[in-house]
């Protein structure tokens, strides 16, 4: 088998990978191995290939990593449901005073605060963050 169609079959391996993972990562390193193939048909001898392909998928692989797709968009932890299951939850808000109140939450007192841009009435608030021991609110 010739060293091309070997570097072509790894880069359709690792795309059908990726499409299990739903990262680009692999799908980096499969434009690496194509490279490779590509470099295997100039005939370049087999350390050149890899070379090759190893700075291609190393280039398109940080350029991945700067582009949006490479960051990912996670909140704070204060606010992340995944890290907190408070937030989400609801509390009952008799009164305000200035902005912030008193309230019985899992069995103790805790400081509630306003996200910005609520309006101060009684009723019942969704937790939105925790910053110590205080939650901040939203309708």
């Amino acid at each position: 088998m010739a060293d091309w169609m070997l570097w072509a079959i790894s880069a359709g391996v690792l795309v059908i990978l990726e499409l299990f993972s739903g990262t680009f990562y692999l799908l980096m390193i499969a434009i690496g191995m194509g490279a490779g193939a590509l470099t295997s048909l100039a005939r370049v001898d087999m350390p050149g290939q890899m070379l090759v392909a190893a700075i291609v998928a190393a280039i398109a692989t940080v350029l991945l990593r700067r582009s949006r797709f490479g960051k990912t968009a996670q909140p704070p932890a204060s606010a992340n449901p995944d890290v907190n299951l408070d937030i989400g939850q609801t509390v009952n808000v008799p009164a305000w005073q200035g902005g912030a109140a008193r309230v019985m939450y899992r069995g103790a007192m805790w400081d509630v605060e306003l996200a910005p841009g609520e309006m101060a009435a009684p009723g019942v608030f969704r937790i939105r963050e925790i910053r110590g021991s205080r939650l901040i609110v939203g309708a």
